[in-house]
């Protein structure tokens, strides 16, 4: 029975700090039908989901406590109750079953905390999309898996053939999902894993002393840098309820890291710079003058050894708190400033300084956790939005025999961040994903039409000869004026 870390619980506990903050990850995947025309029922995923779960055991554990406080984390135990149809059901969008409606509903969709007392997951096959396509939108809560680690978990279900057939199932009281030995007291296992951590990192810094001097550095210019001197305040830093918008823009793999290179960068820089634009389209628009100093954006970094092998649950992420130079017009001096920020930001070991902090904070029992970590990583004082770029299959994928079409993104939101923005690479397809609060967010359209604009203004940057084949029809995906249920 594993306990949650530190990191895992700070997700449930902004949920319980302010109901706007849901923080649930995932998406909507779209494929096309199938070879033979058709397309999978309900039964059928729950059968071939079913078939799968005993690679994911955790997906059929639940939280020993729906709240988080007092002298332990909540840990993981098995659901004895656990039904396959309480996490996977059916829906159908109205016709014509468009793009749009399709946004809109998986708006809806993250409109909605999961339930605390089941497994946290759902997953909803959705039918009725243009040319006889369809959907499979599917959240989990952060504090199971990150951004990185979700990408393995709905691998689950994708597979690089049309064709692979599954296994036997598995049922929820499988011994291989329950303790094989009594567990010790709740608060001696806490006691114990935190005196491990110090003691681990006192002996890596006699061991290591310029490892840990380089991290105690990287830590101390973290507070200076990024919390004495607070991100700017916009009105992309409101309260905010749990009702989203949701809209996405399409951009080509190739010519986005064509366009990072040609300063030196990488695509997740070209990415940034897009979003940059976007958001100044956006505070303009509102009327408002781009901050000088930038918007500073959190980017979440993948600090997994790249020896780990298959799928690692739980949250092995730090951040990159990156200023978007949003009062710059010009396109090459915006990616340019960019490229510079995150260069001196990885060689100043950035991510490594906030990894300490969530360590150093690993420590403190739960409810000093809760009235002080949770409150301070996720403040408006210390980012104003969320970019987070996670990489997809460059192959086609497949499920149920039906090719894997694209993929729409969806980073939660916490207290008073209205706008989070998630971009995914799949076959050769970069989409924005961006998911902003409903009631303070009506102009949702002109950040999505902001960035498809900072994309083409980047394009020019880059000869035609090296930019790559383009897959960037249709970029942008506005939002409905009113947002409507698809039921």
């Amino acid at each position: 029975m594993e306990t949650l870390t530190a990191l895992d619980a700070t997700f449930l506990e902004l949920e319980e700090l302010d109901h706007g903050a849901l923080m649930s990850i995932g998406g909507t995947m779209v494929f096309e039908p199938r070879p033979d025309g058709s397309r999978p029922d309900v039964e059928g995923l729950r059968c071939a989901l079913a078939a799968r779960l005993d690679e994911l055991p955790r997906y059929l554990q639940r939280l020993s406590s729906a709240r988080t406080g007092g002298l332990s984390w909540p840990h993981w135990e098995a659901d004895p109750r656990f039904d396959v149809r309480n996490h996977v059901r059916h829906a159908a969008l109205p016709q014509p079953g468009s793009e749009t409606q399709l946004c809109d509903w998986t708006a809806e969709f993250f409109s909605h905390p999961l339930d605390r007392t089941r497994p946290l997951w759902e997953i909803v096959l959705i039918e009725g999309l243009e040319d006889g396509r369809w959907a499979l939108a599917h959240k989990t809560h952060h504090c199971l898996v990150d951004g990185v680690g979700s990408v393995d978990v709905v691998g689950i279900l994708l597979d690089e053939e049309p064709g692979r057939r599954p296994r036997a199932p598995v049922g929820a009281n499988d011994s291989s999902t329950r303790g094989r030995s009594p567990r010790a007291p709740e608060a001696i296992v806490q006691a114990t894993r935190a005196g491990a951590r110090a003691a681990g990192a006192g002996v890596h810094a006699v061991t290591h002393p310029k490892d840990a001097f380089h991290r105690s550095r990287a830590a101390a210019e973290l507070v200076v840098r990024d919390e004495l001197i607070g991100a700017p305040r916009t009105s992309l830093n409101v309260p905010i309820g749990q009702a989203r918008r949701f809209a996405v823009v399409r951009a080509s793999l190739a010519e986005l890291k064509a366009i990072g290179h040609s300063l030196g960068g990488s695509l997740n820089d070209a990415a940034l710079a897009a979003c940059a634009a976007g958001f100044r389209s956006l505070l303009l628009a509102r009327g408002e003058e781009p901050p000088s100093r930038g918007l500073r954006a959190m980017v979440p970094v993948n600090i997994r050894s790249d020896s780990s092998d298959g799928i690692e649950l739980g949250n092995r992420v730090s951040s990159l708190f990156v200023e978007l130079p949003v009062a710059e017009d010009d396109g090459r001096a915006r990616l340019q400033r960019i490229v510079d920020t995150t260069r001196r930001l990885k060689a100043s070991g950035a991510a490594d300084g906030a990894a300490m902090i969530i360590d150093v904070g690993a420590i403190a029992p739960p409810a000093a956790h809760r009235a002080a970590l949770a409150r301070t990583e996720f403040s408006t004082r210390l980012f104003n939005v969320t970019i987070t770029n996670v990489p997809g299959s460059p192959r086609p994928l497949y499920a149920l025999g039906a090719p894997l079409r694209e993929v729409y993104p969806v980073v939660p939101l916490a207290a008073e961040h209205a706008v989070g923005v998630a971009i995914f690479s799949y076959n050769g397809l970069v989409t924005f994903g961006i998911n902003a609060d409903r009631d303070s967010t009506p102009d949702l359209d002109v950040l999505a039409t902001g960035i498809a604009q900072g994309i083409d203004q980047l394009r020019a940057l880059v000869p035609k000869s090296k930019r790559g084949r383009r897959r960037a029809a249709n970029r942008t995906r506005r939002p409905a004026p009113n947002q409507s249920e698809a039921k």
